[in-house]
C-alpha cells in the first residue's frame, strides 16, 4: 500500500514523471533495437514458407492433372497413334 502511495506522490511531480517517461522510452528503444532483427528474420522466414507452399501447391495441382490425364481411357485416334508408334519403336 505504501508503495502505491509513493507512486501516486511521484506522479504529482512533473519532473519525476518526465524522468520515468524517459526511462520507459529508453527501455523501449533498447528492446526495439534488440528484437527488430528477429522480427525481420521472422518476416523473411514467413515469406519464404509462403512462396514454398505456393510452389508446392501448384506442383501438386499439376501432378493431379497429369494423373487424371493418364487415367483417362485412350480415344480411338490415340490408340491408333499408339499402335503406329509401337510399330516403329517396339521398345515403347
Amino acid at each position: 500500500m505504501e508503495a502505491e502511495v509513493d507512486k501516486l506522490e511521484l506522479m504529482k511531480n512533473p519532473v519525476t514523471l518526465l524522468k520515468e517517461l524517459s526511462a520507459i522510452k529508453s527501455r523501449y528503444q533498447t528492446l526495439h533495437t534488440r528484437f527488430k532483427p528477429i522480427a525481420v528474420e521472422q518476416k523473411k522466414t514467413k515469406d519464404h514458407i509462403c512462396v514454398t507452399l505456393n510452389k508446392t501447391m501448384t506442383m501438386i495441382q499439376e501432378l493431379r492433372k497429369l494423373i487424371e490425364l493418364e487415367l483417362l481411357p485412350l480415344t480411338e485416334e490415340e490408340e491408333t497413334a499408339e499402335k503406329q508408334l509401337k510399330a516403329h519403336m517396339p521398345d515403347l
